[in-house]
């Protein structure tokens, strides 16, 4: 799979788009407008670690509700990644069987490194 689960409306995943310089064959999901399926989740849950490496605590959501005060498990962070896109930390590349997460300078370069080698 190559898929590329980013936020339209993000400033941050569209810079990370263009500097990528995708090519064609990598599908771009907006997933505001087209939700993440639990399939795809656990696509990305099976590339990484845990379900709280895809979870984003910088969501207004998460302090809004309390979530920073709460000790969730791995399913409750599954469960709100699939509840309400934005706790998705975004953008997630999937390309070649590897995942890249986030939007740090060093995921970023790798991700630039894995789609251009």
């Amino acid at each position: 799979m190559k898929t590329l689960f980013y936020l339209s409306t993000c400033d941050t995943c569209k810079r990370i788009i263009n500097s990528l310089d995708l090519p064609e064959d990598i599908k771009l999901q907006d997933i505001k407008t087209e939700a993440i399926t639990a399939s795809q989740l656990e696509d990305m849950r099976g590339l990484t670690a845990s379900y709280e490496s895809l979870f984003s605590k910088r969501a207004r959501l998460y302090k809004e509700l309390g979530l920073k005060d709460k000790s969730l498990t791995d399913d409750d962070y599954k469960n709100y990644i699939l509840e309400h896109y934005t706790f998705l930390k975004r953008p997630v590349l999937i390309f070649n069987n590897n995942i890249f997460i986030g939007n740090s300078k060093k995921v970023v370069e790798a991700a630039k490194q894995a789609i251009h080698e």
